[in-house]
């Protein structure tokens, strides 16, 4: 294995725009839920006439849909990914939104038969409700409760009152409360290993709310730490978790 200085050091200069994470090919590992979150909406959106999907990051997971209908739109927050949305969705026609984080979605009442979105940060139920026509469907896969925390509180230390944020029984309980009907609700935790410290590195610098204040100057005692443990043990395990959520506006 390189040394600590390498790996930090290419992992430091990494692109982390976006939503792929192809970067971290031959560096870690992470399973994948067992519906298939992109295949299942790729599905959807080939059978619907207009679609919104919400915190899109860089525009993969719509780009990698064969059929999108006649009308879709994407929303994201931050300027660099709405950038690299655009680049990669404006020439098949999907309409990219800069939306302001906690500002009410730009779009008209009941605008849309299908709301979708990888990993929102904070669903924003009563919005959700109302841009769905009647009868349309929110589906999604959301962070479940404690994602990454093996790796997150290496950094940080406990977090215990974190640990149960992300709760799906309280995000369902959260949809019907906005007029939602709940149709499906799962869970998965899947196995993550980091096969090197830059691995950490990057992922931290790109999923910036696990560690906010994350320098690798700030924390390089703890990366030293997790680079030894890597050697010694070949890898570093955590676990993520991923919430499966489908809820419809009714139809009158």
């Amino acid at each position: 294995m390189r040394t600590f200085e390498e790996l930090v050091g290419e992992a430091a200069g990494a692109d982390v725009t976006g939503w792929s994470f192809d970067w971290l090919d031959g560096r870690a590992t992470e399973q994948r839920p067992p519906w298939g979150y992109s295949r299942l909406l790729a599905a959807r959106l080939a059978t619907v006439a207009s679609a919104l999907d919400i915190d899109t990051g860089g525009g993969e997971t719509i780009a990698g849909a064969p059929h999108l209908p006649p009308r879709m739109a994407v929303t994201e927050g931050w300027e660099p990914n709405v950038l690299r949305a655009r680049r990669l969705l404006s020439p098949r026609g999907v309409q990219v939104v800069h939306a302001v984080p906690g500002a009410p979605l730009p779009f008209p009442d009941a605008g849309f038969e299908l709301v979708s979105s990888r990993h929102p940060v904070a669903p924003d139920w009563p919005e959700i409700a109302r841009v769905l026509a009647p009868g349309g469907a929110y589906l999604a896969q959301h962070v479940g409760p404690a994602s990454a925390f093996e790796l997150i509180e290496w950094f940080r230390g406990p977090l215990t009152r974190e640990r149960a944020s992300r709760d799906p029984e309280r995000e369902a309980a959260a949809a019907r409360s906005a007029g939602l009907q709940v149709v499906d609700l799962r869970t998965a935790r899947c196995r993550m290993e980091l096969l090197d410290v830059g691995a950490a590195v990057y992922l931290l610098r790109k999923c910036v709310w696990w560690v906010p204040d994350f320098t690798v100057d700030r924390y390089e005692p703890a990366l030293r730490r997790l680079d030894a443990h890597i050697r010694e043990h070949g890898s570093f395990v955590a676990h993520s978790t991923r919430t499966l959520l489908e809820a419809r506006r009714p139809a009158r």
